[in-house]
Protein backbone atom coordinates (compact mmCIF):
# COMPACT_ATOMS: atom_id res chain seq x y z
CA UNK A 1 0.00 0.00 0.00
CA UNK A 2 2.87 2.71 0.89
CA UNK A 3 3.74 2.11 -3.10
CA UNK A 4 0.13 2.81 -4.00
CA UNK A 5 -0.48 6.18 -1.92
CA UNK A 6 3.05 7.64 -2.58
CA UNK A 7 1.88 7.75 -6.55
CA UNK A 8 -1.30 9.01 -5.98
CA UNK A 9 0.48 12.06 -3.72
CA UNK A 10 2.89 12.73 -6.85
CA UNK A 11 0.04 11.87 -10.30
CA UNK A 12 0.30 15.41 -12.21
CA UNK A 13 0.57 17.17 -9.30
CA UNK A 14 2.34 20.92 -9.63
CA UNK A 15 1.51 21.92 -6.09
CA UNK A 16 3.09 19.09 -3.35
CA UNK A 17 -0.07 17.69 -1.34
CA UNK A 18 -0.29 17.59 2.70
CA UNK A 19 -3.01 14.90 2.04
CA UNK A 20 -4.75 12.90 -0.85
CA UNK A 21 -7.02 10.47 0.36
CA UNK A 22 -9.21 8.64 -2.53
CA UNK A 23 -12.51 6.17 -2.07
CA UNK A 24 -12.04 7.05 1.13
CA UNK A 25 -14.88 4.48 2.91
CA UNK A 26 -16.04 3.71 6.76
CA UNK A 27 -19.02 1.71 7.80
CA UNK A 28 -20.31 1.62 11.24
CA UNK A 29 -22.47 -1.53 12.37
CA UNK A 30 -23.52 -1.66 8.61
CA UNK A 31 -24.40 2.45 8.37
CA UNK A 32 -21.66 4.07 5.62
CA UNK A 33 -20.36 7.07 7.32
CA UNK A 34 -18.05 7.97 4.79
CA UNK A 35 -18.79 6.58 0.95
CA UNK A 36 -16.19 7.32 -1.46
CA UNK A 37 -14.29 10.66 -0.90
CA UNK A 38 -12.21 12.15 -2.48
CA UNK A 39 -9.84 14.99 -1.28
CA UNK A 40 -6.40 16.74 -2.12
CA UNK A 41 -5.12 19.24 0.15
CA UNK A 42 -2.12 21.06 -0.97
CA UNK A 43 0.79 22.35 1.64
CA UNK A 44 0.76 25.21 3.00
CA UNK A 45 -3.15 25.61 2.25
CA UNK A 46 -6.22 26.91 4.22
CA UNK A 47 -8.82 23.84 3.65
CA UNK A 48 -12.14 23.68 5.46
CA UNK A 49 -14.14 20.81 5.22
CA UNK A 50 -17.75 22.20 4.95
CA UNK A 51 -21.15 20.10 5.90
CA UNK A 52 -23.82 19.64 8.77
CA UNK A 53 -23.41 17.75 11.76
CA UNK A 54 -23.54 13.64 10.60
CA UNK A 55 -22.47 14.56 7.57
CA UNK A 56 -19.15 12.40 7.53
CA UNK A 57 -16.59 15.13 8.75
CA UNK A 58 -15.40 13.68 11.95
CA UNK A 59 -14.92 10.17 10.56
CA UNK A 60 -13.06 11.03 7.72
CA UNK A 61 -10.96 13.23 9.79
CA UNK A 62 -10.60 10.51 12.00
CA UNK A 63 -9.34 7.91 8.98
CA UNK A 64 -7.11 10.89 7.75
CA UNK A 65 -5.11 10.90 11.58
CA UNK A 66 -4.95 7.37 11.33
CA UNK A 67 -7.34 7.29 14.72
CA UNK A 68 -9.44 4.91 12.64
CA UNK A 69 -8.72 3.20 9.43
CA UNK A 70 -10.88 3.09 6.63
CA UNK A 71 -12.94 0.14 4.80
CA UNK A 72 -11.59 0.74 1.35
CA UNK A 73 -9.49 3.78 -0.01
CA UNK A 74 -6.09 5.35 -0.03
CA UNK A 75 -4.80 8.00 2.37
CA UNK A 76 -1.32 9.62 2.02
CA UNK A 77 -0.52 12.05 5.00
CA UNK A 78 2.77 14.52 4.62
CA UNK A 79 3.78 11.82 2.58
CA UNK A 80 3.28 8.44 4.25
CA UNK A 81 0.71 5.93 3.98
CA UNK A 82 0.23 5.22 7.85
CA UNK A 83 -0.76 8.61 9.54
CA UNK A 84 1.28 7.09 12.84
CA UNK A 85 4.60 8.05 11.05
CA UNK A 86 4.21 11.61 10.94
CA UNK A 87 2.24 12.10 13.66
CA UNK A 88 5.16 14.18 15.39
CA UNK A 89 4.22 16.31 12.57
CA UNK A 90 0.64 16.35 13.08
CA UNK A 91 -1.36 18.50 15.41
CA UNK A 92 -5.31 18.08 16.17
CA UNK A 93 -7.66 19.53 18.43
CA UNK A 94 -10.83 16.88 18.32
CA UNK A 95 -14.28 18.34 18.87
CA UNK A 96 -14.67 16.69 22.02
CA UNK A 97 -12.58 18.77 24.08
CA UNK A 98 -10.61 17.75 27.53
CA UNK A 99 -8.14 18.44 29.86
CA UNK A 100 -6.43 16.75 33.11
CA UNK A 101 -8.67 19.35 35.35
CA UNK A 102 -5.79 19.07 37.96
CA UNK A 103 -3.23 20.26 35.64
CA UNK A 104 -1.92 23.97 35.29
CA UNK A 105 -2.28 25.62 32.15
CA UNK A 106 1.20 25.33 30.84
CA UNK A 107 1.56 22.07 32.15
CA UNK A 108 -1.43 20.55 30.03
CA UNK A 109 0.29 22.15 27.15
CA UNK A 110 3.36 20.22 27.51
CA UNK A 111 1.54 17.13 28.36
CA UNK A 112 0.06 17.41 24.82
CA UNK A 113 3.08 18.22 22.73
CA UNK A 114 4.90 15.20 24.80
CA UNK A 115 1.94 13.08 23.15
CA UNK A 116 3.57 14.08 19.80
CA UNK A 117 7.31 13.56 20.90
CA UNK A 118 8.21 17.28 22.16
CA UNK A 119 10.90 17.18 25.73
CA UNK A 120 8.54 17.67 28.26
CA UNK A 121 11.02 20.14 29.40
CA UNK A 122 10.93 21.85 26.02
CA UNK A 123 6.84 21.99 26.28
CA UNK A 124 7.28 23.28 29.64
CA UNK A 125 9.09 26.26 28.29
CA UNK A 126 6.79 26.65 25.30
CA UNK A 127 3.69 26.43 27.36
CA UNK A 128 4.59 29.59 29.32
CA UNK A 129 5.67 31.39 26.45
CA UNK A 130 2.55 30.75 24.22
CA UNK A 131 0.21 31.46 27.12
CA UNK A 132 1.88 34.81 27.15
CA UNK A 133 1.83 35.55 23.38
CA UNK A 134 -1.69 35.32 23.78
CA UNK A 135 -2.63 37.43 26.03
CA UNK A 136 -3.15 34.16 29.27
CA UNK A 137 0.39 34.53 30.86
CA UNK A 138 -1.76 35.20 34.12
CA UNK A 139 -3.09 31.69 33.71
CA UNK A 140 -0.10 29.69 33.18
CA UNK A 141 -0.32 28.39 36.81
CA UNK A 142 -3.38 27.89 37.27
CA UNK A 143 -5.04 24.49 37.21
CA UNK A 144 -7.50 24.10 34.19
CA UNK A 145 -10.88 23.53 36.62
CA UNK A 146 -11.67 27.13 37.31
CA UNK A 147 -10.63 28.61 34.26
CA UNK A 148 -14.04 29.13 32.02
CA UNK A 149 -14.56 27.26 28.97
CA UNK A 150 -13.29 29.40 26.69
CA UNK A 151 -10.26 29.91 28.51
CA UNK A 152 -9.64 25.86 28.50
CA UNK A 153 -10.17 25.85 24.75
CA UNK A 154 -7.48 28.58 24.34
CA UNK A 155 -5.06 26.55 26.56
CA UNK A 156 -6.09 22.84 24.64
CA UNK A 157 -6.00 24.55 20.92
CA UNK A 158 -1.88 26.08 22.24
CA UNK A 159 -1.17 22.41 23.55
CA UNK A 160 -2.33 21.22 19.42
CA UNK A 161 0.20 23.92 18.17
CA UNK A 162 3.34 23.59 21.29
CA UNK A 163 5.06 21.43 18.93
CA UNK A 164 5.15 23.51 15.84
CA UNK A 165 3.40 20.93 13.58
CA UNK A 166 3.33 21.40 9.92
CA UNK A 167 -0.26 20.26 9.81
CA UNK A 168 -2.97 21.16 11.77
CA UNK A 169 -6.33 19.19 12.17
CA UNK A 170 -9.18 20.81 13.91
CA UNK A 171 -12.22 19.43 14.00
CA UNK A 172 -15.50 22.32 14.77
CA UNK A 173 -12.58 24.50 16.17
CA UNK A 174 -15.11 27.65 16.55
CA UNK A 175 -17.83 25.68 18.69
CA UNK A 176 -18.68 26.98 21.84
CA UNK A 177 -16.17 29.93 20.97
CA UNK A 178 -17.48 33.88 21.73
CA UNK A 179 -17.38 36.38 18.62
CA UNK A 180 -13.91 37.60 20.12
CA UNK A 181 -12.03 34.46 20.75
CA UNK A 182 -13.53 33.13 17.16
CA UNK A 183 -12.05 36.58 16.09
CA UNK A 184 -8.61 34.96 17.46
CA UNK A 185 -8.90 32.18 16.51
CA UNK A 186 -9.32 33.39 12.71
CA UNK A 187 -6.15 35.03 13.31
CA UNK A 188 -4.13 32.47 14.52
CA UNK A 189 -5.16 30.05 11.27
CA UNK A 190 -4.08 33.00 8.72
CA UNK A 191 -0.74 33.06 10.74
CA UNK A 192 -0.04 29.80 10.62
CA UNK A 193 -0.65 29.72 7.05
CA UNK A 194 1.66 32.50 6.35
CA UNK A 195 4.04 30.60 8.34
CA UNK A 196 3.62 27.35 5.42
CA UNK A 197 1.82 25.34 7.64
CA UNK A 198 -1.36 23.48 5.99
CA UNK A 199 -4.56 23.87 8.08
CA UNK A 200 -7.41 21.87 7.78
CA UNK A 201 -10.48 22.22 9.90
CA UNK A 202 -14.33 21.07 9.75
CA UNK A 203 -17.02 23.56 10.37
CA UNK A 204 -20.80 24.19 9.83
CA UNK A 205 -20.96 27.46 9.50
CA UNK A 206 -20.26 28.67 6.07
CA UNK A 207 -18.82 32.17 6.70
CA UNK A 208 -15.97 30.82 8.41
CA UNK A 209 -14.72 28.81 5.49
CA UNK A 210 -15.82 32.04 3.37
CA UNK A 211 -13.32 33.96 5.09
CA UNK A 212 -10.70 32.20 5.70
CA UNK A 213 -10.00 28.90 3.76
CA UNK A 214 -8.38 28.75 -0.22
CA UNK A 215 -10.31 25.33 -1.03
CA UNK A 216 -13.30 23.80 0.58
CA UNK A 217 -14.87 19.95 0.71
CA UNK A 218 -18.26 20.32 0.43
CA UNK A 219 -19.43 16.93 2.42
CA UNK A 220 -23.00 15.37 2.92
CA UNK A 221 -24.70 12.12 3.29
CA UNK A 222 -21.20 10.89 3.62
CA UNK A 223 -20.14 11.98 0.17
CA UNK A 224 -18.06 14.86 -1.56
CA UNK A 225 -19.91 16.32 -4.54
CA UNK A 226 -17.22 19.18 -4.20
CA UNK A 227 -13.60 19.69 -3.32
CA UNK A 228 -11.74 22.76 -4.99
CA UNK A 229 -10.95 26.47 -4.69
CA UNK A 230 -13.79 28.30 -3.10
CA UNK A 231 -13.83 30.48 -6.41
CA UNK A 232 -15.07 27.31 -8.05
CA UNK A 233 -17.41 26.56 -6.00
CA UNK A 234 -18.80 30.32 -6.12
CA UNK A 235 -18.48 30.06 -10.24
CA UNK A 236 -20.94 27.01 -10.14
CA UNK A 237 -23.97 29.77 -9.99
CA UNK A 238 -23.26 32.52 -12.46
CA UNK A 239 -23.25 36.41 -11.13
CA UNK A 240 -26.33 37.92 -11.37
CA UNK A 241 -26.79 41.56 -12.91
CA UNK A 242 -29.01 44.12 -11.31
CA UNK A 243 -29.96 46.80 -13.68
CA UNK A 244 -31.52 49.92 -12.98
CA UNK A 245 -33.21 51.84 -16.01
CA UNK A 246 -34.85 54.69 -17.05
CA UNK A 247 -37.14 53.74 -19.30
CA UNK A 248 -39.28 50.86 -18.58
CA UNK A 249 -38.70 48.37 -22.16
CA UNK A 250 -37.82 48.20 -25.17
CA UNK A 251 -35.71 46.41 -27.97
CA UNK A 252 -32.72 46.07 -25.27
CA UNK A 253 -35.20 43.51 -23.81
CA UNK A 254 -34.06 41.13 -26.19
CA UNK A 255 -30.20 41.09 -24.70
CA UNK A 256 -31.49 39.71 -21.44
CA UNK A 257 -31.73 36.60 -20.57
CA UNK A 258 -34.54 33.92 -19.79
CA UNK A 259 -34.63 34.70 -15.99
CA UNK A 260 -34.99 38.69 -16.09
CA UNK A 261 -37.67 39.77 -13.49
CA UNK A 262 -38.32 43.50 -12.99
CA UNK A 263 -38.89 44.90 -9.49
CA UNK A 264 -39.96 48.60 -9.51
CA UNK A 265 -36.78 50.62 -11.67
CA UNK A 266 -34.76 47.19 -11.03
CA UNK A 267 -34.12 44.29 -13.43
CA UNK A 268 -32.60 41.28 -12.22
CA UNK A 269 -31.01 38.38 -14.09
CA UNK A 270 -28.23 36.01 -14.48
CA UNK A 271 -25.28 37.14 -16.33
CA UNK A 272 -25.17 36.55 -20.00
CA UNK A 273 -22.82 34.03 -21.83
CA UNK A 274 -21.83 36.49 -23.97
CA UNK A 275 -20.64 38.62 -20.85
CA UNK A 276 -21.46 42.24 -20.26
CA UNK A 277 -20.65 44.04 -23.30
CA UNK A 278 -22.99 42.88 -25.32
CA UNK A 279 -25.65 43.54 -22.98
CA UNK A 280 -24.13 46.96 -22.19
CA UNK A 281 -24.16 48.05 -26.22
CA UNK A 282 -27.68 46.54 -26.39
CA UNK A 283 -28.75 49.17 -23.65
CA UNK A 284 -27.22 51.96 -24.83
CA UNK A 285 -27.76 51.81 -28.72
CA UNK A 286 -31.41 51.26 -27.30
CA UNK A 287 -31.22 54.32 -25.40
CA UNK A 288 -32.91 52.15 -22.07
CA UNK A 289 -30.86 54.82 -20.02
CA UNK A 290 -28.88 53.17 -17.50
CA UNK A 291 -28.84 54.67 -13.91
CA UNK A 292 -27.48 51.75 -12.21
CA UNK A 293 -25.55 48.53 -12.85
CA UNK A 294 -23.64 46.06 -10.97
CA UNK A 295 -22.74 42.37 -10.78
CA UNK A 296 -22.60 40.42 -8.21
CA UNK A 297 -20.91 37.11 -7.56
CA UNK A 298 -22.74 34.12 -5.70
CA UNK A 299 -21.77 33.42 -1.95
CA UNK A 300 -20.25 30.16 -0.56
CA UNK A 301 -23.89 29.81 0.76
CA UNK A 302 -25.42 30.06 -2.25
CA UNK A 303 -22.88 27.77 -4.28
CA UNK A 304 -23.52 25.52 -1.17
CA UNK A 305 -27.46 25.20 -1.53
CA UNK A 306 -26.52 24.28 -5.59
CA UNK A 307 -24.09 21.68 -4.91
CA UNK A 308 -25.16 19.74 -1.52
CA UNK A 309 -29.05 20.53 -1.79
CA UNK A 310 -31.32 22.15 0.15
CA UNK A 311 -31.69 19.75 2.94
CA UNK A 312 -27.90 19.91 3.42
CA UNK A 313 -27.92 23.32 3.34
CA UNK A 314 -31.39 23.60 5.95
CA UNK A 315 -29.52 20.68 8.03
CA UNK A 316 -26.35 23.52 8.16
CA UNK A 317 -28.36 26.38 9.30
CA UNK A 318 -30.01 24.72 11.71
CA UNK A 319 -26.65 23.17 13.29
CA UNK A 320 -25.45 27.16 13.31
CA UNK A 321 -28.46 28.40 15.35
CA UNK A 322 -28.43 25.66 17.50
CA UNK A 323 -24.59 26.64 18.81
CA UNK A 324 -25.60 30.21 18.51
CA UNK A 325 -28.90 29.78 21.14
CA UNK A 326 -26.45 27.44 22.98
CA UNK A 327 -23.21 29.77 23.12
Amino acid sequence: MAGNAGAIAGEGMARPLAIEARGLVKRFDGFTAVDGVDLSVPEGAIYGILGPNGAGKTTTLRMLLGIIDPDAGLRCVLGHDRPHDVAHAIGYLPEERGLYPSMKAFEAIAFVGALRGLPLAEGRRRGRALLEENGLGYAADRQIRPLSKGMAQQVQLLGTLVHEPRLVIFDEPFSGLDALNQGKLERMIRALAEKGTTVIFSTHVIAHAERLCDEVAIIAGGRVPFAGPVDVARDRIRPQVRLETRAPDGPWRAAFPADARREGSFWFFSLPDTGIEPLLRALIEGEAGILSLSIERAGLHDAFVAIAGEAAARALEENASREEITA
